[in-house]
């Protein structure tokens, strides 16, 4: 973060220095750009860029009089117009946070704009920050608006304005208010009563944002300022849910990038009702990058995996198995498996295809760390951090204690259901076996615990540092691994050893959290809450913000400190393969290897790929069908890793400043999963040696066929006489037969340079070298017959 200073700067060097906050239509900051930048109305962005702004009104607490600028005439967009007391944008990259989340927003104290309202009236007014300080600020509501300023550079403007703006409040003793406008930002002031306001709007210049703010609330009997008593003293006026969308006049559409209305339609009921189903936190409000449906159906080898595990080899649910069946209350558990297929419709079919002696020990476990998790990701129904906080460390007391708990208005969609209908999930929970109940208990009061340890940090520019980023993922998902182990001890599917293996379990944990928060970048920063570590993105940032990451002209900052992190997850793979390792019960194994390699396979199709900062990357459903019916054994899943590991060293670019980690932690992988790897320089020589033997084995066959035909061309013309091979004098003829012995010599050596590069007859690539060679064998007989004519 940095303090702001703008004494001296000319309003273009402001222009090219702030950051605002670019934002989505749902008021969700999306990065930050520079203020000239997002105000430039052209062909590319024919409205600019959607930025966060704030409209202060200042009222005389006697008169109720409103101050009023008039804008300089040194002003990029709409000099000399009069407008409201302020009107500016929070930054990003502010001392103190100008940065303001959902739930500040919807609990009605934006204090990010508030302190913004602060900072701009002692620049432009040289009104101090003690004569008018942020609490003082009653927030309203929101307005989003664009004008290109054609009144002031004509129909062709390159400058307007697009923005959420936040209307703000506040009373002061005109008498006693400091008062000193700086002629660079305000060509004049005065202070006018709302008659002498509606008046004055007949005539003269007036920003388009005041002209709708007036109009709409200002002014009207019974609206604002005629009720500024309960406008101030009274949440009658209130309204921080909506954002209130208006098109300009007329004569503000245009601008050089031809600028239509669209903003009137937005609002329509029926555009607001087209929302779809609301999602918990940013969930759904930025882009997922996904292949073409064409593209998918193109890889035939995955449409076919597709098809089988729809079709062929379906998983199989156990929920129907007499253990199962006979044991639980088939209403609890029907509510359990189907709020189970909503809140996580891929997850699901993995639980249910568990052993019945662990299936809905699992199923609940997991049930019941998303209803704390949901607890923990509202934004909004807490009145503050203090009470989310009690909630968190009551829970497991609560949920798992009292079998009519149940909790309203938490969440959106299906986990707010599952939290109202909690009761369900405790039926089943309360016939659980005694050491079961023991093991969900300790990890929900400690994972509990840990969510409310981060509860009260300010994780909008991520975790503080490796350490804090890596007992964040230990808390939400390294111990949820511990549990899992305990679990399978538990049912007797696993040696009573595998309680033990707690560092494993958390490695794992961390592995697949890690992959999580690498790939959600976007959503995580949109909603305010962001882990990437700040020891290892500030070290790629030029800014203090993390949005710095998300504008195009940062893409190899950005590279660089998205393959750090990726790396750095890679680097735990070794472990999560030795935990799998020590599985013996095949469902539980899979149940444990799926998760594992969508990971890996997640974090190949992040690496070095700047998608993931302008939405949120996946990986290709037929691929993942494809991976999931490869999950049957260690060989399979050893694979796999093989594979990405591999993926992504070749993706790797040479200058990137993690290469050397990267390339290290891959081959660290290659050496579990393939016994006869070799790294290093030597290795590279063998990559080398390969890729030269697949070269070779597309020459060789070709220049053998050339040469052949040419010298049985020759022969057939009578050129050699009575001879089997050509005369010495015939030097064309002796080099194509040169030509030929030597790619007969390399073909028949061909099975040997593999096994050597290889070092072990039974790799696959060294059956089909062998293949290729008893082929090309049956091709060298076919050629001396024709040579012996």
């Amino acid at each position: 973060m940095a303090s702001w200073d703008a004494s001296g700067k000319s309003q273009q060097e402001l222009m090219r220095s702030d950051q605002v906050l670019s934002l989505d239509l749902q008021d969700n900051v999306l990065s930050s750009t520079s203020k000239s930048e997002s105000h430039v109305f052209s062909p590319r962005t024919p409205r600019g860029t959607l930025h966060r702004a704030f409209s202060a009104f200042l009222f005389d607490r006697a008169s109720g009089a409103l101050l009023l600028q008039q804008r300089a005439a040194g002003k990029i967009t709409f000099p000399t117009v009069w407008t409201n007391t302020c009107c500016s944008h929070p930054l990003a990259g502010m001392l103190p946070d100008e940065r303001d989340y959902p739930g500040a927003v919807a609990g009605g104290d934006p204090v990010g704009v508030k302190r913004a309202a602060v900072r701009k009236l002692a620049q432009e007014l040289g009104i101090p920050a003690g004569a008018v300080p942020a609490g003082s600020f009653k927030f309203l509501t929101r307005l989003h608006y664009f004008a290109a300023d054609t009144v002031t550079h004509g129909g062709g403007a390159p400058w307007g304005e697009h923005e959420i703006d936040y209307v703000l409040f506040a009373l002061v003793d005109r008498e006693t208010l400091p008062l000193a406008p700086n002629p660079e930002e305000v060509e004049a002031v005065r202070w006018v009563g709302r008659a002498e306001l509606a008046e004055a709007m007949g005539e003269g210049l007036w920003s388009p944002w005041f002209r709708i703010i007036a109009n709409r609330w200002l002014l009207p009997a019974g609206g604002w300022w005629e009720d500024l008593g309960a406008t101030m003293g009274t949440d009658r006026h209130v309204d921080v849910g909506t954002i209130h969308r208006f098109d300009p006049p007329e004569e503000h559409l245009g601008g050089a990038g031809g600028a239509t209305a669209f903003l009137d339609e937005l609002a329509s009921p029926a555009a607001a009702a087209a929302g779809g189903e609301r999602k918990q936190g940013a969930y759904g409000k930025v882009k997922t990058h996904k292949e073409g449906k064409l593209s998918q159906l193109m890889r035939g080898s995955e449409v076919l995996a597709a098809a089988t595990l729809l079709y062929v080899r379906p998983l199989k649910s156990n929920l129907e198995h007499p253990l199962v069946r006979d044991k639980y209350d088939p209403a609890a558990l029907a509510f359990c498996d189907a709020v189970l297929g909503k809140v996580s419709r891929s997850f699901a079919a993995v639980i249910r295809q568990l052993p019945p002696q662990l299936l809905v020990e699992v199923m609940v476990f997991y049930l019941v760390l998303r209803a704390l998790d949901t607890v923990e990701d509202d934004m909004t129904a807490f009145g503050n951090n203090e009470d989310k906080i009690t909630h968190l460390r009551a829970f497991v007391n609560t949920a798992l204690g009292d079998p009519l708990w149940c909790m309203g208005g938490v969440g959106e969609g299906d986990e707010r259901r599952l939290l109202e209908e909690f009761p369900k999930c405790h039926a089943v929970f309360a016939a659980f076996a005694g050491p079961t109940k023991v093991v969900i208990k300790d990890i929900t009061a400690r994972m509990a615990e840990g969510m409310a340890e981060f509860i009260g940090k300010d994780l909008g520019q991520g975790t503080r540092d490796t350490a804090e980023y890596n007992r964040y993922c230990h808390f939400v998902a390294g111990l949820v691994g511990e549990g899992l182990s305990r679990l399978f001890a538990c049912s007797g599917l696993e040696q009573k050893s595998m309680a033990a293996q707690v560092y494993l379990s958390d490695q794992m944990g961390l592995f697949l959290q890690k992959c999580n928060i690498i790939r959600d970048y976007k959503e995580d920063y949109v909603d305010g809450r962001a882990f990437w570590p700040q020891d290892v993105w500030k070290k790629h940032a030029k800014t203090d913000d993390l949005g710095f990451f998300g504008l195009p002209e940062n893409k190899t900052e950005a590279l660089a400190c998205l393959n750090e992190l990726v790396t750095d997850a890679l680097e735990l793979a070794p472990d999560c393969l030795a935990y799998l390792a020590l599985l013996q019960c095949s469902e539980v194994f899979r149940f444990c290897a799926i998760p594992q390699v969508m990971a890996i396979a997640t974090l190949d199709r992040v690496y070095n790929n700047p998608d993931v900062f302008t939405g949120v990357v996946k990986i290709r459903k037929g691929l993942s069908c494809q991976l999931l019916l490869n999950t049957n054994d260690k060989a399979e899943v050893q694979a796999t890793f093989a594979r990405f590991a591999r993926s992504i060293m070749k993706q790797a670019p040479p200058s990137d400043p993690s290469y050397e980690k990267t390339i290290s932690a891959c081959e660290k992988i290659l050496e579990i999963c393939e016994p006869h790897y070799v790294g290093g320089d030597e290795g590279q020589r063998s990559s080398e040696l390969q890729r030269a033997v697949k070269v070779g084995n597309v020459v060789a066959p070709a220049v053998l066929a050339a040469a052949v035909y040419l010298l049985n061309e020759s022969r057939e013309t009578g050129k050699w006489g009575d001879s089997m091979l050509p005369r010495l004098h015939d030097t064309e003829d002796v080099a194509l037969l040169g030509l030929a012995v030597a790619a007969i010599i390399y073909l028949f050596c061909f099975a040997a340079i593999q096994f050597l590069v290889s070092g072990d007859l039974q790799q696959p690539e060294v059956a089909a070298g062998m293949r290729k060679s008893i082929s090309c064998g049956s091709a060298l007989m076919d050629a001396a017959d024709i040579l012996k004519g």
